[in-house]
């Protein structure tokens, strides 16, 4: 009897130590000495932090929190020399490595694990051309407009508004092509809110009972129905 019991505890308390979050964050920040770096989440339109690591001579952190299903997250660095920067990634349950460098904490971001972020990062490969190429036509706008020549005015608005569509069609078929994943309604809200309501709906439409009510899932429909509500 006794025997089992000690069995028994030595199970309960085995269980008990290597029971762990659903989401685990490891990395570096290269060149940093002392800060704390945050995990982020978006709570009733807040950012919330759930949980931290303190930096003191070491560049690694390791992060955790517990995640019902996947769920955009952010990465906070507060050093007193950065600018606060943010890093994105679309979190799921297992392990994620994310290492960067202090001087440019966001744009040097290396993010592994999980397939709905390679997914969000394919998307956003190809929809920072179509931003890019928004700027150059913002200055092309404005010198344009200097002229004050109604036709190259026009041709700076068309070229404008068409790499807008562009970049519209792009994102709408990205997400009727990855209905069965959280990135196709989260893409749909981040980046087509303004879009025509037609077109927000067949997106929705699409989504699979899993996707659908799953938290952007339904954050898309609320939208539309918002949307459809202010303008009836």
């Amino acid at each position: 009897m006794k025997k089992t019991l000690f069995v028994l505890l030595i199970v309960f308390s085995f269980s008990c130590s290597t029971k762990s979050n659903d989401l685990v964050v490891t990395g570096t920040v290269k060149d940093i000495k002392k800060g704390t770096i945050y995990l982020q989440k978006i709570i009733d339109t807040t950012l919330v932090s759930v949980d931290s690591s303190a930096f003191d001579g070491n560049s690694t952190f390791k992060l955790s929190c517990e995640l019902k299903e996947p769920e955009v997250l952010y990465i906070k660095l507060n050093d007193n020399t950065s600018d606060n920067e943010h890093i994105r990634f679309f979190a799921e349950q297992g392990i994620f490595d994310i290492n960067t460098t202090l001087k440019r904490f966001s744009l040097d971001a290396k993010i592994s694990g999980g397939n709905i972020q390679q997914q969000m990062e394919d998307y956003y490969k190809i929809a920072k051309r179509f931003d890019e190429a928004a700027l150059d036509l913002m200055v092309a706008q404005v010198e344009a407009a200097k002229t004050g020549d109604t036709t190259k005015i026009n041709e700076a608005q068309k070229n404008a508004d068409n790499n807008l569509k562009r970049k519209y069609l792009y994102t709408i078929n990205f997400a009727l092509n990855h209905k069965n994943s959280a990135v196709a309604p989260y893409i749909a809200l981040a980046e087509i809110y303004d879009a025509n309501i037609k077109y927000l709906d067949t997106i929705y439409g699409v989504l699979p009972k899993s996707i659908s009510s799953s938290k952007y899932g339904k954050e898309l429909n609320d939208f539309i129905s918002t949307r459809k509500t202010s303008t009836n």
